[in-house]
């Protein structure tokens, strides 16, 4: 059954999405803000549909904790989910993201369309000078400027690989960093057609005030968001209604929770 409607919602998915490109691509020569608009319109049915065919749900923690914008946000990555799920919550983000999906008919043109923020990562040092001062360009206009540390998606419990740019981006803004943590790829896992039924939890985090020491912040939006990422798969492997979580997983995230409150309690 759960099969059949991971199978339905796939399909609704991809007709959804494919009436948003083609019947909104109007968008394309009009006003960027009606375009952002058609963009969250895409966000919200398909998490609707989401929590019609297969039961998932979402939860957002912690939205009084946004600061007014512009601001960094640094987000944890383990789903596609997170890349059209997350846009509902600010107001006007523009997402990092690899040069190469600007590229893609439509996704790409549309991406360019939102003025998201595009790295070529081949491209070493001078890459991450085009990205601070692409990123700059957008915050300047008041927007939310979207990361993920990682650079991809990592599925549930792997190790920490948190980029360059992350700080980059950071001492380059000079603006408050909101570290975000979510257990999505619990739920919505990667390469994957399965869906699971129960509750997606996004966090937000307390912010980071800029001009915090390189070193100080790198070490503090790892520590902050890998902490609140093993918590939320703790608490979804005991829910009411479980995903399935790998025993070694769930054995680490629970390592890294009794770590940090050792920590808090020194």
């Amino acid at each position: 059954m759960l099969l059949l409607r991971s199978l339905l919602f796939a399909v609704a998915f991809y007709i959804n999405t494919a009436l948003f490109v083609v019947l909104g691509s109007f968008l394309l020569f009009g006003p960027r803000r009606y375009a952002m608009m058609g963009l969250k319109a895409h966000a919200i049915v398909t998490l609707w549909l989401l929590r019609l065919i297969v039961g998932t749900k979402m939860e957002v923690r912690g939205r009084e904790k946004l600061p007014d914008a512009p601001y960094l946000v640094c987000s944890k990555h383990q789903s596609a989910w997170d890349t059209f799920a997350l846009i509902p919550i600010f107001s006007d983000p523009a997402m990092v993201m690899k040069a190469e999906l600007g590229y893609i008919p439509f996704y790409g043109w549309f991406s360019h369309k939102f003025q998201h923020v595009f790295v070529e990562r081949s491209r070493g040092p001078s890459a991450l000078r085009n990205l601070v001062r692409d990123a700059k360009q957008r915050a300047d206009a008041g927007r939310e400027i979207v990361l993920f540390p990682e650079g991809t998606r990592r599925p549930p419990g792997a190790e920490p690989d948190y980029k360059a740019g992350t700080v980059a981006l950071y001492e380059g803004l000079g603006l408050a960093c909101v570290p975000m943590a979510l257990n999505s790829g619990l739920y919505w896992p990667r390469r994957k057609l399965m869906r699971y039924p129960g509750t997606i939890i996004v966090e937000i985090l307390d912010p980071i005030p800029a001009g915090m020491p390189r070193k100080q912040f790198r070490a503090e939006i790892e520590a902050r968001i890998e902490t609140a990422a093993s918590r939320l798969i703790v608490e979804a492997a005991r829910s009411s209604e479980p995903p399935p979580v790998p025993a070694d997983v769930l054995a680490r995230a629970e390592a890294v929770v009794a770590g940090s409150k050792v920590l808090e309690n020194k």
